[in-house]
């Protein structure tokens, strides 16, 4: 994703709405651009991308789920005139790379599935992304991490394919993700996590459920 992440969710989240307005079918770039700004949101905050601008977006998006009250929550922690870069830093860390005395949410699949990092459930991970004719780069994190396999679905979504799109968070996101997002809530000692992990809980069983029309408030 670009510098421009969250202006392109918003924009095309706005865009979803219009075309609904008209059509009554949700639009396949709106949904991309939420998977996108959510596996964003689960980056390693860098000031490139955490802006006032995503922040913003991050805001509009809360309104349009109905999450008035982590808007508030938020609000009240990036009220100052900077935004608290290192605090972020410091908390990504602690919960998804370097822990002490451990690692608190590692955001791998195959932790939880299979209790070690690199396990089957990788290679499964990554041979569905084969089987749809995607690939990693040899740079990239490991094919498990929750920023590809939200990037991944943003991928099957633009390319309308519903179908792997549902068996894909069905069968290799859903089972990981219901032991890791509570470990993120628990655990979190800035809001901006607990809340992220509760939004990609949110849409994306929404998305699975009722396709992207089910997110609106």
């Amino acid at each position: 994703m670009n510098n421009n992440s969250a202006q392109v969710a918003q924009q095309a989240h706005r865009k979803h709405e219009q075309d609904n307005a008209v059509s009554g079918a949700p639009n396949l770039k709106a949904v991309a651009g939420l998977y996108r700004f959510c596996a964003q949101s689960m980056k390693f905050p860098e000031e490139h991308w955490f802006t006032r601008d995503y922040v913003d977006c991050l805001y509009q998006l809360l309104e349009n789920i109905g999450g008035l009250e982590q808007k508030k929550e938020l609000e009240r922690v990036f009220a100052r005139p900077v935004l608290p870069l290192e605090e972020l830093q410091i908390e990504y860390t602690r919960l998804f790379i370097n822990g002490s005395p451990h690692v608190v949410a590692p955001p791998y699949a195959s932790v939880y599935l299979d209790k070690s990092l690199q396990g089957q459930t990788t290679e499964k991970i990554n041979s569905f992304y084969g089987s749809r004719g995607f690939s990693m780069r040899e740079d990239s994190d490991l094919p498990d991490h929750i920023v590809h396999q939200l990037e991944f679905l943003a991928l099957l979504t633009e390319s309308g394919d519903q179908e792997s799109e549902s068996l894909f968070l069905t069968q290799m996101f859903f089972p990981w993700f219901r032991l890791f997002a509570p470990r993120v809530v628990q655990e979190s000692q800035h809001p901006f996590y607990r809340i992220v992990v509760q939004i990609i809980d949110y849409f994306t069983k929404e998305e699975d459920e009722n396709g992207i029309q089910g997110i609106e408030a």
